[in-house]
């Protein structure tokens, strides 16, 4: 769990409260029960109703008492009590998005249960036994809750006060501020081509130096790796490197990559950094330390600008303003062994690189679903079941059951869906086009590809 100086939390605790006590009057609602889907109704229930106009006299004065007074004199006392509940009578659920973000970084178990019983109670839910940030957050995601007024500027302070780092990310843009969340980590701001610095992050690796096949007697056969294929150069990138390093950027077949590999959503991706529209320099991607719906938020170290890391889209900055899109070439899931018999001028990325973790230390970590909040999932397919996903020509996402896909195609059946068609790669599968082009595919799970892509297609074998 992640831990938080009393004096920062007090910080933190009195931006959130000033911010709140001076928000205006809001624009949106909820949505209504009817316009959900029956599975979100099933699991969370209806919504709650959502008022969309200034908080109340009444409201501001019981959020200065309980609240702002209590932080300033360092007291919690009988009016303190009273103020709270008229906060609760009041009945904002909105005011339940900031009580996440600040539940997020509260390391007392007493006030989380406080803090947790009194969004449940703005939510109209009981609290659960426990994890009550993440229950909190999934109902607010599940039931698309919307943000108070101002909501930016209140996150914004106290997610900076906690890294200083996150000061330029935290602005204006497409994203939805409201689905980010804290993954744990700090944010991985080292220069370029600096990776071998130990920094406290998650550490990307740039231009890592590789080996040939022959070389790497550190894998083992069954190792999974990660292949990707440019200009007819091979490369792995070996999953236990890729747990640790979750960003690599590199140049294979001529081409600038930048590569994210997400532990939580099972996700490697490879992006296209060059060949960009004019004044647009190599975007050097970072982990930022922050997720959406348990999905890593990648950021351009140059620009500062945010990614979404799963469409390869800039959401923030100023690749944001000039609307970039990363193109993808495919990632392949396979076994070193396979890989590299079938690719045998294969490179492959140096043991070093791992940092002498364990291999594969996530597996069976999240084996019980997401460990971070996620809300609703398309229950078309199991959270954790893999998928092959693309894009097709006429722009629709479709998903391909792998484990389906994969019995097929060895049995010889064509799979396509419009130009998508799924061919065998080295042990794993990957999309191309009709013309036998690369279509940028990847290998993820369900509940991610299904979030990011919410009208996808599933082939249905």
């Amino acid at each position: 769990m992640a831990l938080v100086p009393g004096s920062q939390f007090r910080f933190v605790f009195i931006a959130f409260l000033a911010m709140v006590y001076t928000m205006g009057a809001g624009s949106l609602r909820a949505q209504e029960s009817g316009s959900l889907p029956d599975y979100v109704i099933k699991q969370f229930g209806a919504p709650p109703k959502i008022p969309t106009g200034p908080l109340s006299t009444e409201l501001k004065s019981a959020v200065q008492v309980a609240f702002v007074d209590a932080m300033a004199q360092s007291t919690w006392g009988r009016d303190q009590g009273v103020a709270l509940e008229q906060i609760i009578e009041a009945n904002d659920p909105r005011v339940a998005w900031i009580i996440s973000d600040l539940m997020r970084f509260v390391t007392g178990p007493q006030l989380n249960a406080t803090l947790g019983a009194s969004a449940f109670k703005l939510l109209g839910k009981d609290l659960p036994r426990d994890n009550h940030w993440g229950a909190v957050t999934d109902h607010l995601i599940a039931w698309n809750v919307p943000a108070p007024p101002n909501y930016l500027a209140v996150k914004r302070a106290i997610f900076i006060s906690i890294v200083p780092g996150w000061d330029r990310l935290f602005v204006d843009g497409t994203i939805d501020w409201r689905l980010v969340s804290w993954g744990g980590v700090l944010i991985d701001d080292r220069a370029y081509d600096t990776t071998d610095e130990a920094c406290n992050c998650i550490p990307a690796a740039d231009n890592p130096q590789v080996s040939s096949a022959a070389d790497a007697t550190w894998l083992k056969d069954d190792d999974v790796v990660f292949g990707v294929e440019v200009n007819g150069e091979y490369r792995a990138y070996p999953r236990r490197i890729m747990e640790v390093r979750e960003m690599v950027n590199d140049t294979l077949g001529g081409r600038h990559l930048g590569i994210p590999y997400c532990t939580l959503c099972g996700a490697a991706q490879a992006y296209f950094t060059d060949q960009l529209p004019e004044g647009i320099e190599r975007p050097i991607l970072r982990t930022s330390g922050l997720l959406i719906r348990s999905n890593k938020v990648m950021y351009d170290l140059t620009t500062y600008s945010v990614f979404d890391t799963f469409l390869g889209t800039a959401v923030t900055g100023p690749l944001a303003q000039k609307k970039l899109k990363l193109k993808q070439a495919s990632v392949v899931t396979t076994d070193w062994g396979t890989w590299k018999k079938e690719h045998p001028t294969t490179t492959v990325l140096l043991e070093r690189y791992a940092l002498g973790r364990d291999p594969d230390f996530r597996n069976g970590r999240d084996a019980n679903g997401p460990i971070f909040p996620v809300g609703n999932v398309d229950p078309r397919l199991p959270v954790h079941e893999d998928i092959i996903g693309a894009i097709t020509a006429s722009g629709k996402p479709v998903a391909f059951q792998r484990s389906k896909a994969f019995v097929a195609l060895k049995n010889g059946t064509e799979i396509a869906f419009e130009n998508v068609r799924l061919k065998l790669d080295a042990g794993g599968i990957k999309a191309v086009d009709a013309d036998g082009s690369d279509l940028g595919s990847h290998q993820a799970f369900w509940f991610a590809w299904s979030q990011f892509y919410p009208k996808t297609e599933l082939w249905s074998g």
